[in-house]
């Protein structure tokens, strides 16, 4: 953000959708930005009570008052929120006309003025960025023409039946980076009339116990009330999702550099797609995961790796190939400082 406002003398301003879940902990880190030249805003978005599945009666009613209770909508909220809040008019008094919006974990979500001159030019109210789908994605949402309009498919709307047909890369070559632009005077517009009428996706839960409903909506489904929406096809650099540590892994790696505040992948790397990362328990929680590794390995001519038990990884070590490490019960394995594996299977320190 600080790269794109001083590159173009501008002030674009960032905003942080928050729940009732997150919105302490975001604006404690935003207190830390409280000197930099961004101008940064917080809103939080609804919360609904959960459902008992039982009687369809809501849980606090049941004498759960606390913040089990209840539930943020899904990302589908964010249009009403940005209504309620008034961020949206203030955005509109400033002279705003888009707003980009994108899952915060997905570090590929930047700011392409190429995108937005087409939307201006082309008068598009809403566009979603979608890319080709691949094996890891096969749960993703696509685009469908429906009754005349573009229209979002997710995974829960599809019947048992269909469901190896909709995970299909063949058939739905495309799925949703869930990266969407949005004119600023049509939500308004929709929003005030209450048109904005998402299909509900029912999220079943257990609350002590408790199994109860949570009714959620979709940003992306929003795609079929704007005027002239349309779908861009992006390269797969605009989607870079950290949702776990394996994921971490990929982007602390020698696989990706920060360059002005921009996510880019190193050159060296000759595959297109990114190696296959699947950690054990024992590195499912941030702090633990850091903790195994002196230093990150290097991963550029790296295939696979699959990592169990107890293991923790030296300073230097470089991982080519297909790689597998597998600690037996009880035994700790270090891989020491400047290993170099390739194509190896590791099951102790006999092996190394």
């Amino acid at each position: 953000m600080q790269s794109l406002n001083k590159k173009y003398g501008c002030s674009v301003p960032l905003l942080l959708m928050n729940s009732f879940n997150t919105h302490d902990d975001t604006q404690k880190i935003v207190e830390k930005y409280s000197n930099s030249n961004i101008e940064i805003h917080t809103f939080n978005q609804s919360q609904y009570p959960r459902i008992v599945t039982e009687d369809f009666l809501p849980l606090p009613s049941k004498g759960q008052t606390g913040k089990d209770g209840w539930y943020p909508p899904g990302h589908g909220d964010v249009f009403p929120s940005l209504n309620n809040s008034g961020k949206l008019d203030t955005l509109l008094s400033q002279g705003k006309e888009y707003v980009f919006v994108a899952n915060s974990d997905n570090l590929g979500a930047i700011v392409d003025i190429k995108i937005l001159n087409h939307l201006i030019t082309n008068q598009n109210e809403y566009c979603m960025e979608v890319t080709p789908k691949t094996l890891a994605d096969v749960k993703g949402g696509t685009l469908i023409s429906y009754e005349g309009r573009v229209q979002l498919l997710e995974i829960a709307q599809v019947p048992d039946e269909h469901v190896n047909e909709f995970k299909s890369i063949e058939k739905f070559k495309i799925f949703n980076t869930n990266n969407l632009w949005v004119n600023l005077k049509a939500i308004k517009r929709l929003v005030d009339a209450e048109a904005l009428k998402m299909e509900i996706i029912p999220n079943p839960k257990e609350v002590d116990g408790v199994k109860v409903l949570q009714l959620e909506t979709a940003a992306g489904a929003a795609i079929r009330f704007f005027e002239k929406a349309i779908g861009i096809n992006v390269p797969r650099s605009r989607f870079l999702p950290v949702k776990a540590t394996s994921d971490l892994l990929l982007v602390q790696s020698d696989l990706y550099t920060l360059v002005d505040g921009y996510v880019i992948r190193n050159p060296a790397r000759v595959k297109p797609s990114n190696p296959s990362i699947e950690l054990g328990p024992e590195f499912k929680k941030v702090a633990n995961f850091l903790a195994r590794f002196k230093s990150i390995p290097s991963i550029v001519e790296l295939d696979s790796l699959k990592v169990s038990g107890d293991v923790s990884f030296g300073s230097g070590v470089v991982l080519k190939g297909n790689v597998t490490i597998a600690a037996k019960a009880g035994v700790k394995l270090e891989i020491p400082d400047g290993a170099v594996l390739e194509n190896k299977d590791i099951n102790g320190p006999e092996d190394l």
